[in-house]
């Protein structure tokens, strides 16, 4: 099952790395990690998004919290949330396909953000899975580039981590 698990950390040099290396050091892959300052500059907040069955996940939060620099660990998938991921795309965009690209676009709610003669690159904001589907909708041939931030995610309602 995939889960997304919200921590608060330190934000100090190595925090990251101590993160990152309790999940490689016990062999679980991460999907997708995003890592930024809160509105406190010195503590961080991380979103991993990862795999794993139910005996997995306790351990691996179990873990997390024994870390010194993390502060809270909540596993988001427990209950209802809101999760967003950023992708930039570069596509091919020449003669009739450019009006092709740009309808697509819009059907995704993307924003066209820099225009050549050749190529749009876009950005678009969403579920991975609306995000798969609008690069599974263009010809393959047509992507250059694409660049995902991985999920980041919050709880729904006035319940903070």
């Amino acid at each position: 099952m995939r889960h997304i698990i919200s921590i608060l950390l330190e934000n100090e040099a190595g925090a990251l790395s101590r993160v990152a290396g309790l999940f490689s050091a016990r062999g679980y892959n991460i999907e997708a990690m995003t890592v930024a300052p809160t509105h406190d500059p010195s503590i961080s907040r991380m979103t991993v998004a990862t795999r794993g069955s139910e005996e997995i996940m306790e351990q691996v939060l179990k873990q997390l919290n024994k870390l010194v620099e993390v502060i809270r660990v909540h596993d988001l998938t427990e209950g209802p949330h809101i999760e967003r991921e950023l992708m930039l795309i570069k596509v091919h965009a020449v003669g009739q396909d450019r009006e092709e690209v740009k309808r697509l676009s819009d059907i995704f709610r993307g924003r066209i953000i820099d225009v050549t003669d050749r190529s749009y690159t876009m950005e678009l904001t969403g579920t991975g899975e609306k995000l798969d589907a609008f690069i599974h909708a263009l010809d393959p041939g047509m992507v250059i580039e694409v660049v995902r931030s991985g999920a980041s995610a919050i709880s729904r309602g006035a319940k903070a981590i």
